[in-house]
């Protein structure tokens, strides 16, 4: 696992195939999309809107499978057997395989949605069967969240995927380096803190706690999520003022 950022080097992704109304102002301005595959949102014809709309501005997409909580838009906890975890993402991912096939888009990575993610930094038995469903769907990048104590990453590459470490722009971070809360205070980045929060993590590799501790962060990718009343403009923002600090924006492997 690489334990710094790459210099001046960063990739730009979204939370994607939701349902926002935002999404094909934000799509031009990022590198990733990760799209929506039918647990907490999505159907066959959003997953196509947002591969068309990908492939129209050359970013790169993958899957965004999420526990089946379509009314809790896949951010309510949730608790399943490893084989029921491995049996509905490999689902999803496939779901939207299918229809990347036919729309003739290559996918290149998967990364986990809302609460799926969260459990998943911490535990192991869910991280590693979230990243046996993405070992199964031969897609070679896999996005978790970055720092030594997640055990997403460490689940991917013990089956071989390249573990790709993903900061947040627009989310706050606790003194351990896991996401603050949603529902409390600061778990969302004002719009000019986001910006900044984006900035530092490409260049520095480390941000502010909510409670003002620095942390280490070391990200390869950075996450905007696609639904605030922000998002399009944070998206346009964080990309020029990453390219205006000498920062490099491009996809994984790219």
């Amino acid at each position: 696992m690489s334990s710094a950022p790459r210099s001046h080097r960063t990739d730009l992704n979204a939370d994607l195939g939701e349902g926002s109304p935002h999404e094909a102002a934000i799509m031009p301005f990022v590198t990733s999309a990760n799209v929506a595959c039918g647990g907490h949102a999505g159907d066959a014809e959003t997953m196509r809107d947002s591969l068309r709309l990908a492939a129209k501005h050359g970013v790169s997409a993958g899957a965004h499978p999420g526990f089946p909580d379509r009314e809790g838009f896949g951010r309510r906890e949730q608790h399943f057997a490893s084989d029921e975890v491995t049996a509905f993402v490999r689902e999803q991912i496939e779901a939207l395989k299918a229809v990347a096939a036919r729309e003739g888009v290559r996918l290149r990575h998967v990364k986990p949605h809302g609460m799926l993610y969260n459990q998943a930094v911490n535990d192991a038995a869910l991280a590693a069967a979230v990243a046996r469903a993405a070992a199964d769907s031969g897609l070679p990048l896999y996005f978790g969240l970055a720092g030594e104590a997640s055990r997403m990453l460490h689940a991917a590459e013990a089956l071989g995927l390249v573990a790709v470490g993903e900061g947040f722009a627009d989310r706050g971070y606790a003194p351990d380096g896991s996401l603050w809360p949603r529902g409390q205070a600061g778990a969302l980045r004002p719009y000019a803190e986001a910006v900044d929060q984006g900035v530092r993590l490409a260049l520095e590799g480390t941000v502010t706690a909510v409670t003002g501790e620095a942390v280490r962060v070391p990200a390869r990718t950075l996450c905007l999520h696609g639904d605030g009343a922000e998002a399009a403009d944070l998206a346009r923002d964080l990309r020029a003022a990453l390219e205006a600090a000498g920062v490099r924006v491009v996809a994984p492997g790219l």
